[in-house]
């Protein structure tokens, strides 16, 4: 199942709506961002060899921990009431121009 960043940002938005907690505060949500890229990187360190998990460690993968990233970041968007479609095409734009020339091109 795929979904556009409309879809991934009213699905979040349904399921945080139904606490009245709602959505972390702005700083708490940046903690949780790096939490889980601690967690992506373990992840991508376990599944390389780098360092190998330890025997009892409850292993979560690399998908896993990317879609925990997601999640966190469309929170943080949600809270804030901005579009990722819009930020994310914004920044493609600025990255398609400013590395034009940048890498080799195949």
């Amino acid at each position: 199942m795929s979904l556009t960043f409309e879809e991934a940002q009213a699905r979040v938005a349904a399921w945080v709506s139904q606490y009245e907690e709602g959505y972390f505060p702005p700083l708490v949500q940046v903690s949780r961002l790096v939490e889980e890229l601690g967690e992506l990187a373990r992840a991508i360190s376990h599944e390389t060899g780098v360092k190998k998990p330890k025997p009892d460690e409850e292993l979560h993968g690399v998908d896993g921990e990317i879609g925990d990233l997601i999640f966190v970041l469309v929170c943080l968007a949600n809270s804030r009431g901005a579009d990722l479609g819009d930020i994310f095409e914004k920044t493609m734009s600025k990255i398609e121009r400013r590395d034009a020339q940048r890498w080799t091109r195949k």
